[in-house]
This record gives structure tokens, C-alpha cells and sequence, in this order.
């Protein structure tokens, strides 16, 4: 099984570079157009989710072989079948690879979210990205992005705390997939200094479940570890 998750994952890495230069239009009959990426299963109605995952890739197939993909996902530790089924099922997904940019047109998008996903990046790409959300939101468009607290993490360390820390934040024990490793970590100076870097405006500090972007209420997890931000695209 350990074999065969290793080659799905190759081959869902390969199909990624394939494809990444693909523009995919957003979805006909959207008023707003909200975009998570890099979401895994973690996904709010109404959303377009982005993820270069083996969930989002076979999202499109045809759901008689859901039920015999959920054995070789990964999904399968946190969701029951039936779940797993129903989230491909009745949601939004784009199989794309992050790290070669967005798949969407310019200004397009009114909100983006994205939580623990960019400290799974390499930092160059999460510049890339970061970048490219500026480019598909609209004037005024809003970004939400989580990631682990580096300062919290510290703190951790400093505590004594150090196996959790270095398991948690800075090495994630997973042979099956490349994707799951944190590659760079990030504090709200970092994370803001990128931001304005790229012309985000108002930029700013949240709590957990608060802020302008919808649905945090159902998208926002992990509380006590996560650093919030948000940003607005100048009009």
C-alpha cells in the first residue's frame, strides 16, 4: 500500500507540471467568486478549491470509483467514506500544482483563503503565489492566509517544549507525500513584509474566526498555534 500511495504521488506530481500552465475560467453563475487554495478537504460551500492533491485530481472522475479511491487517499485518517464522497461530490475543485502559480485569469476573484498551506512551499514559490493572488483579485479583493506561528513556535521551544515543536512546526513525519513537509516558516513581520512587498494594502492581524473574508466561521481551524492575516488589493 506504502508502494502504491508512492507512485500516486508521482504521478499526480507529474500531471501537475504537466499542466501548469492551465487557465481554467471561474464557474459560470457565481456572484462572488472565493477562492481557497491549497485547501486539501478543508472547504466551505460555494468556494472554488484549488489543490494539487490526489483528492482534487480525481475530484472529476466519475463518482462510481470514489468510493474505491477513498482506500488509497489519505483523506481516509480524517474522513468517513461517505464524507469523503460527499465533499468531492458537491464542491468545487482545480487540480493544480501551487507552486507554478495560479491557473485563473486576471481579476477575477473577489476573496482568497488560504490556511497552513504556504510554509508547505519552498520560499521563492510562496513569493510566486503570493504574487499571483495580487494578479486574480479584483480591486478591493480581500486575502485571508493562516499559517503556522513561527513566533509561537518558539516560544515553544524555549518552554521546553521541544520535541512537539520540531514535529509540529518544523518537521512533519510523513513518508507518503512531498507536499505534507513544511519548507519555510513565517511570523507576522515576515508574512506582512511579503504582502506589502507585492501592494497589498491594510494589512492586518486577526483573530481566529474574525475578519472581512466569508465563511472563516466553517474555514478558519487550529486557534492556538496559527497565525491570521488579511490583506486588501488597492482599488
Amino acid at each position: 500500500m506504502r508502494i502504491l500511495r508512492s507512485v500516486i504521488n508521482s504521478q499526480v506530481a507529474l500531471l501537475g507540471f504537466l499542466k501548469r500552465r492551465q487557465r481554467v475560467a471561474v464557474p459560470k453563475g457565481l456572484t462572488t467568486i472565493k477562492v481557497n487554495i491549497g485547501c486539501g478537504l478543508a472547504i466551505a460551500p460555494g468556494w472554488v478549491n484549488i489543490d494539487g492533491s490526489f483528492n482534487a485530481l480525481v475530484s472529476t472522475w466519475p463518482q462510481i470509483l470514489q468510493p474505491y479511491i477513498y482506500r488509497f487517499s489519505g483523506a481516509r485518517l480524517y474522513y468517513s467514506m461517505n464524507e469523503y464522497c460527499r465533499l468531492l461530490r458537491e464542491h468545487i475543485f482545480i487540480h493544480h500544482d501551487l507552486s507554478y502559480g495560479l491557473p485563473l485569469n486576471d481579476l477575477v476573484a473577489d476573496f482568497f483563503y488560504s490556511s497552513h498551506f504556504i510554509e508547505h512551499l519552498y520560499q521563492k514559490d510562496a513569493l510566486f503565489l503570493v504574487k499571483e493572488m495580487h494578479r486574480v483579485l479584483k480591486p478591493g479583493g480581500i486575502l485571508r492566509i493562516s499559517v503556522p506561528d513561527l513566533e509561537y513556535a518558539i516560544s515553544l521551544y524555549q518552554s521546553g517544549k521541544k520535541e512537539q515543536t520540531l514535529l509540529s512546526y518544523f518537521f512533519v513525519e510523513d513518508d507518503d507525500s512531498y507536499y505534507s513537509r513544511h519548507k519555510f516558516m513565517y511570523d507576522y513581520e515576515m508574512l506582512a513584509k511579503i504582502l506589502q512587498n507585492e501592494g497589498f494594502q491594510d494589512i492586518r492581524r486577526c483573530h481566529f474566526g474574525q475578519g472581512f473574508v466569508p465563511d472563516i466561521e466553517f474555514l478558519d481551524n487550529r486557534p492556538d498555534d496559527s497565525l491570521f492575516i488579511e490583506a486588501k488589493k488597492d482599488n
